[in-house]
C-alpha cells in the first residue's frame, strides 16, 4: 500500500537573474516505504535537476486526497474536520483529515476544497488553510514502480500436461492487488488517514 512522503532535496538552483543558489526544496510523492521514496525521487528528478542533488530529509505525510487543477501549481494544505458517529458507543468522534488543493489564493483554495468534498455525507468544517511549500507532487506511477524494482518477481513452475516438461515463469508478486493507477484524473490518492492532524516527523540524513 502506498503512502505519501515529503522528500527534501538539496541542490544548486539557477535563479532568474542568472545567479546560483544552494536550496532545499520539498517534493511530495507516493511510495510504500522510506527506501522506496528515496529511490523514486532520484528517478523522478534525475532528468529535471541539472547537476548533482542530495536527499536530506524524508518524512511520512498524512494527506487524505490531493485535488489538482491545471491553472495553478501553488499548493494549499486544508485541514478538514467532521463528526464521525460510533454506533457501538453511540457517541460522536471528531475526525481531522488533511487535503492538498492547487489554487492561486486562500479564497480559491477554500472554494475548491468545498466543491470537491460537497458529496460527503457529513457536515464538514475547514478550520485552517495554509500555503504549502511543496514544489511538485508525484502520484503513484505503476510503470515506474516496476522499473525501480519495488515489486519483487516470484517464480512459478508450469507443467506441460502433454510432455510433462516443467518450465519456470516470473510474475509480479503484487499482480493481483486491487490498486489502481492513481495518475488518471485530477484526484490523487495514496493510503489516506483518519488520524488527527500532526506535525510531520522528519528523518534527516
Amino acid at each position: 500500500m502506498n503512502n505519501w512522503f515529503t522528500v527534501k532535496v538539496k541542490y544548486t538552483k539557477q535563479l532568474e537573474d542568472g545567479g546560483f543558489k544552494r536550496v532545499s526544496e520539498p517534493y511530495l510523492l507516493a511510495a510504500m516505504t522510506f527506501t522506496d521514496a528515496e529511490a523514486r525521487i532520484y528517478e523522478e528528478l534525475g532528468s529535471i535537476i541539472r547537476g548533482e542533488f542530495v536527499v536530506n530529509g524524508i518524512s511520512r505525510t498524512e494527506i487524505n486526497d490531493i485535488f489538482s487543477y491545471d491553472d495553478s501549481d501553488i499548493w494549499y494544505k486544508c485541514k478538514v474536520t467532521y463528526e464521525n458517529f460510533d454506533a457501538d458507543s453511540e457517541k460522536g468522534k471528531k475526525v481531522s483529515q488533511n487535503f492538498l488543493v492547487s489554487a492561486d489564493s486562500v479564497k480559491q483554495a477554500y472554494e475548491r476544497i468545498t466543491e470537491s468534498l460537497k458529496d460527503m455525507l457529513v457536515d464538514i468544517s475547514i478550520p485552517s488553510i495554509i500555503l504549502s511549500p511543496i514544489v511538485e507532487i508525484f502520484p503513484y506511477n505503476e510503470e515506474l514502480d516496476k522499473e525501480i524494482g519495488r515489486r519483487p518477481l516470484e517464480k512459478t513452475d508450469v507443467v506441460d500436461e502433454e510432455t510433462g516438461q516443467v518450465t519456470s515463469s516470473e510474475e509480479n508478486a503484487d499482480s493481483d492487488t486491487d490498486d489502481e493507477d492513481e495518475n488518471s484524473g485530477v484526484v490523487f490518492s495514496a493510503s489516506g488517514s483518519d488520524a488527527e492532524d500532526e506535525d510531520e516527523d522528519e528523518i534527516e540524513s
